[in-house]
Formats: structure tokens, sequence, C-alpha cells
């Protein structure tokens, strides 16, 4: 018989990184960006590296259309929720607490990343709730390195 671990260690494939995006200050708009590179503090041109457990927000692909859906906005893009990276194909919850590997960087999902108030102005009334549960996850980095769209998202054993 299986045990608990050894299910919620398995992964039906890896992910996809499909999107990167910086946020250079509070408020400015998105960069938009084809590859970034993590120091040990965060993603190098975003505001928020230097946060530890919340260096880098995470969304899965897969919410973007939910989202639009619940707020009612077709137009959804990913800079409109201000998240640095959009994940495709692997579940971020079963992925919580684990260890995330793109391109050359390894990150540790810390957390639920839940919606500011911001999100009534962006996405109208209602646009915070329709984020509830669906807002991403935050990350610390693990190790230092770089990553490019397309990059290969993979669940690694955490380390001895």
């Amino acid at each position: 018989m299986e045990t608990v671990i050894s299910l919620t260690s398995r992964f039906p494939r890896p992910g996809r990184l499909d999107w990167i995006g910086l946020r250079p200050d509070r408020r400015a708009p998105m960069h938009i960006v084809q590859d970034a590179a993590l120091n040990e503090k965060g993603l190098i041109g975003d505001r928020y590296a230097g946060q530890g457990k919340r260096a880098v927000s995470l969304i899965q692909a897969e919410h973007l259309p939910v989202i639009a859906a619940l707020a009612a906005r077709p137009d959804l893009v990913p800079e409109m929720l201000r998240r640095n990276l959009v994940i495709s194909g692997l579940n971020l919850v079963a992925a919580r607490k684990k260890r995330l590997q793109i391109g050359t960087v390894i990150l540790r999902i810390t957390g639920p990343c839940a919606p500011c108030s911001r999100m009534e102005e962006t996405l109208g009334p209602g646009g915070y709730n329709a984020m509830r549960g669906h807002g991403g996850w935050t990350a610390e980095v693990i190790t230092p390195g770089t990553f490019s769209l397309g990059d290969l998202v993979t669940v690694v054993a955490d380390a001895p």
C-alpha cells in the first residue's frame, strides 16, 4: 500500500515557465521579460527582492481563466495580477513547501500569495474575491541562477 509521503512526492510531468514579469517599483507597470536572473535575495530588478520567503511570486496558468471568469474580465493578462512567474502543467498547491527547479534556479514554495486590495482597482468590483484561492504562491530562493521562458519546472527532492 502506498503511503501519503510517496503519493505526494510524485508528479505526473514537469511544468513549464510560461511568463516572467518584474515589478520595478510600487504601482509601476510590470516589465515582461524573456529570461531573468535571481541572486540569493530574489529576482534582479524586482522590488520584492530581499523579502526572504516572499522573494518570488508564482501563479498557476490554469487559474488565469478561472480568475478571468470570476472577475468577468475576458481581457485578463498576467501582468494585471502582478505575480512574477506563470507556471503551467504543474499543480502548485501540491508543490507547497517543496523545491522547484526552473533553469538553474531552485525555489522553495513557502505559502499562499493572497490578493491585495489593488485587485478591486485592477479587476473591478469583486476582483479581490475573484482571486481568493487562486492568488498564487510565494517562494524563497534556495539556489540563485537564471531561467527563461519555456524552461521546465520540476519538483526536486529536498537536500538530505
